[in-house]
């Protein structure tokens, strides 16, 4: 199926591995123009030639921001000042005890996790909306909706996506620009494979054991009972990143394996 991504420009953040390399990938042999991004200049380049080696056709470039520095934010936006599709994957997790949790790390995560998706929104959005076509994702994630009890910080700021994604479809209303967030469940990122990898050889098994234990017992509602593929994340975000997907919108589209447990 071609998915009408030819001569498209997007800008992927967080994209150097795990799902946001995923989607950089897919929308590179769509045939789009794609920009990672990593806050090491190093990982960047590791992931360009990666890239390039796999797609030796891509047009694939990189881009250096911490979104927890404003300036750095400011910078890429000068350097890259408008974009068809803006995919807001980057983000912080891990477990984050609510007791010990303190204000500086609230702010720093709300920073990257939701301040990102509002600072470029708001730049590339009003462009977007002028040409009258865009695409504007952001990756939230079960636990927007699933609040884990052990990464209440992380749950909230997902949730905030939720609301913002929502929100600015509604807002860009009778337009070609259409604004959705995707909600993955467990998925093989690099975190994930790193966190299971431990939990692996805590108990001596295998590292797909342990992810399939993990899902048992954090994620008991699962129905596919397993960690997901990077690339079936990206392979929703791609579609809905597409053309073909002009009637969806202020949509929250699940890829979580049928963790969330609800039709709706």
């Amino acid at each position: 199926m071609d998915l009408q991504l030819k001569n498209k420009t997007a800008l992927v953040t967080g994209s150097t591995e795990g799902i946001g390399f995923a989607i950089a990938k897919g929308l590179l042999k769509e045939g789009t123009e794609v920009y990672i991004n990593g806050r090491q200049q190093e990982k960047v380049d590791k992931a360009i030639a990666q890239l390039k080696s796999e797609l030796p056709n891509a047009e694939v470039k990189g881009i250096v921001a911490d979104f927890s520095k404003i300036e750095e934010v400011n910078a890429l936006i000068k350097q890259l000042p408008e974009v068809d599709i803006l995919i807001n994957n980057v983000g912080i997790y891990g477990d984050q005890p609510f007791e010990t949790t303190e204000d500086d790390t609230w702010f720093h995560d709300f920073e990257v996790n939701v301040m990102s998706g509002v600072r470029l929104s708001r730049h590339y959005a009003p462009i977007m909306k002028k040409k009258n076509w865009g695409r504007i994702i952001f990756l939230s994630s079960e636990s927007a909706v699933n609040i884990p009890d052990d990464m209440i910080l992380y749950g909230v700021t997902k949730t905030a996506y939720l609301a913002l994604s929502r929100g600015l479809a509604k807002h860009l209303k009778g337009t070609n620009v259409t604004v959705n967030a995707i909600l993955p469940g467990p998925t093989w990122s690099a975190a994930n494979i790193k966190n299971m990898q431990k939990i692996a050889d805590e108990r001596g098994v295998s590292l797909e054991e342990a992810g399939n234990a993990f899902v048992k017992e954090k994620r008991p509602s699962s129905i596919v009972g397993k960690f997901v593929e990077a690339e079936e994340v990206a392979n929703l975000v791609v579609y809905t990143a597409s053309p073909l997907s002009s009637a969806t919108t202020g949509a929250a589209l699940r890829v979580d394996g049928g963790v969330i447990d609800s039709a709706f």
